[in-house]
């Protein structure tokens, strides 16, 4: 093929493309499978790059989702009780190194209110008085548990909110959910300054057998190991185990792929957090 064939050629490919992605605004795709291989095209002929669809893709999911399935577990939420102290408070914050709490009665079902750390800078500024903990409370935010996502989201940008209490149906605490949270299911994790330093993706342990961190991007998968899991619906490695099990598996659980062996080692309620592969 002469240059002036291939110029041709790669002029119809972009026309091609771009006439699907006039038809994608114009009611077109039918779903949303047919919408994910415009957005793949569009990265194959870099149009937009691995994060941008990393992003679109994660405001596509939270379209559907609920926030049952992103929400911090009552279990492991982190709290202050109505009766504390100010040493003891400060001792949690410290901590934690969360700026937002859920105070609670004598258990945590009774919601009294939230405390933001930053208010209790003024206490220490300009007051004088004994410390009351309930004057520094805020009203807390309750929504069910079969919220969905994208709407409690466009709720915390409009109200300026950014901390929820989800109850579930029978009105008892079922855990609690930030904006940062929301917005990690878009772009990804979001770690600020009091993070600690995360493990490597991929820590080979033998000379088979890797530790493997769930949310390592299948691409890296792929080139590390020289595999070729696809892409184009899942970007993690944890991603592509959930959809294959239909569920999400529990540790010691094992599940296998070709000569790729992955024993889940540890997981909350909502993600796959370490794997262990053994390469066979």
């Amino acid at each position: 093929m002469n240059e002036d064939q291939s110029t041709i050629s790669s002029d119809q490919d972009k026309k091609s493309w771009l006439e699907r992605l006039s038809n994608a605004f114009s009611g077109e795709p039918k779903n949303r499978e047919d919408l994910y291989v415009i957005l793949q095209e569009a990265h194959k002929n870099d149009i937009i790059d691995n994060d941008a669809l990393h992003m679109i893709k994660g405001a596509l999911k939270v379209s559907e989702m609920q926030v049952r399935q992103v929400m911090i577990p009552r279990a492991q939420m982190t709290v202050i009780p109505k009766d504390a102290d100010i040493e003891a408070i400060l001792s949690i914050i410290v901590e934690s190194g969360h700026s937002r709490f859920p105070v609670v009665g004598e258990d945590k079902d009774e919601i009294e209110g939230i405390l933001l750390a930053k208010d209790l800078v003024k206490y220490f500024a300009i007051s004088d008085k004994p410390f009351d903990l309930t004057t520094f409370l805020r009203e807390a935010v309750v929504v069910p548990e079969s919220k969905r996502v994208n709407i409690l989201l466009n709720e915390f940008r409009t109200s300026r909110n950014h901390m929820a209490i989800i109850i579930d149906e029978y009105g008892g605490v079922a855990g609690l959910v930030t904006i940062e949270d929301l917005l990690e299911e878009i772009v990804g994790e979001i770690d600020d300054e009091t993070d600690e330093e995360e493990e490597p993706l991929i820590q080979q342990t033998s000379e088979t057998t890797y530790k493997i961190n769930a949310l390592l991007p299948i691409e890296e998968f792929n080139e590390f190991f020289e595999s070729k899991f696809s892409n184009d619906e899942f970007d993690t490695i944890g991603g592509m185990i959930v959809n294959s099990e239909g569920r999400l598996p529990e540790v010691d659980e094992v599940i296998s792929f070709d000569v790729y062996t992955f024993k889940v080692l540890s997981c909350d309620n909502r993600r796959l957090e370490q794997l262990e592969l053994t390469i066979s």
